[in-house]
């Protein structure tokens, strides 16, 4: 951290250089450095100013390096020349909000990819209370993904011991999690991912009851009749396209499906199409999308489930965290073709 005369710092950021036309790549990005001081401007009185710690990679961003009419400050384009911003960890620097102060730990969204951070939506960070778990956790388990897996499941899904459970994008940031709840509630889980180790990774420390590489699959709706003879009860779609339409042909009578996400369509000119919508007539499917951060009032009554289980060892986390703020757009690629195992997060700085 270099200062100069005026009192400001250097700041490095991940600025989005071109909008993405199919896959990303790192040439859409570009790694720049300008300065800030560390001290909330008397203007923005309620502001308040961070370190970043960790940033979070989540697949929802790809949505945001697209011109799109959205205008959710959540979900709507990037502005190309400005840095990019999503979930992060950080520590307060500086506050002019009553509620934060100097040294606290927080977590939450609307953070730039960038060293420093002038926050002026401070309404969207949470204030870290509990620190006997890593500090990366709150961009996975005990963060975003954690929430989504957490509600998507109990309150779209709206399991009964017994049930099956079908995971797709199963090693995931979510998935990892959906599956592990799933078994603690008694349900048979199965999980697909893209590789030999993830699906080792699935049935050796996640303990799912089944899990098969999807690319090694000649017909997905084969696949599925294997590992459930009987139908599937339940869900938890992150996948979408062809593996949605295979879900859709073995769901049972009244099955639940919760759409978290729609990975395999992100980067495509031309979405998919969905052959077999059919079936949720017929069978009577309930089929919800939902979105995370209608969940956040919520927090504590999922921390009170979730930290129980971290402390007694019955729920697991694979992170998959890269060095340096230059790693982060390479790690942000990463989740599209699948190269990260477990929560993709990259490291700032030194907590």
């Amino acid at each position: 951290m270099a200062s100069d005369i005026r009192g400001e710092v250097s700041n490095k950021q991940v600025v989005l250089k071109n909008y993405a036309c199919g896959f990303p790549k790192e040439s859409d990005f570009e790694v720049t450095t300008t300065t800030i001081k560390l001290k909330v401007p008397e203007d923005s009185k309620n502001a308040v100013l961070l370190k970043t710690l960790y940033l979070s990679c989540d697949p929802y961003l790809r949505g945001r390096m697209r011109y799109t009419p959205v205008t959710d400050h959540d979900f709507c384009s990037y502005t190309l020349g400005s840095p990019i911003s999503g979930f992060a960890v950080a520590t307060v620097v500086d506050s002019g909000h009553p509620d934060f102060k100097k040294g606290d730990l927080v977590w939450g969204r609307r953070v730039g990819w960038e060293e420093y951070n002038l926050v002026t939506t401070p309404e969207c960070l949470t204030k870290i209370l509990h620190i006997d778990a890593p500090l990366s956790y709150y961009t996975g388990i005990l963060g975003m993904p954690g929430i989504t897996a957490y509600f998507g499941f109990f309150e779209i899904c709206s399991p009964k011991k017994g049930e099956s459970v079908y995971v797709s994008a199963a090693s995931g940031a979510v998935g990892q999690l959906v599956g592990q709840i799933a078994k603690l509630m008694g349900c048979y889980v199965v999980g697909s991912a893209a590789s030999k180790e993830k699906v080792e990774l699935l049935k050796s420390k996640f303990g799912f009851d089944g899990a098969f590489n999807y690319k090694e699959e000649h017909d997905l709706d084969a696949a599925l009749k294997r590992y459930f003879p009987e139908g599937i009860d339940i869900n938890f779609e992150n996948v979408g396209g062809e593996m949605l339409d295979a879900v859709l042909l073995n769901m049972r009578l009244r099955g639940r499906i919760a759409a978290c996400g729609m990975i395999s369509q992100y980067n495509l000119h031309q979405p998919e199409t969905i052959q077999n919508l059919t079936n949720i007539v017929y069978k009577r499917i309930r089929i919800q999308g939902f979105v995370v951060m209608d969940y956040f009032d919520q927090y504590s009554k999922f921390l009170d489930f979730i930290l129980p289980c971290i402390r007694e060892g019955k729920i697991v986390y694979v992170e998959d965290i890269a060095e340096g703020l230059e790693s982060g757009p390479a790690a942000l690629i990463g989740l599209f073709s699948g190269r990260n195992i477990g929560k993709q997060a990259v490291k700032v700085t030194d907590e």
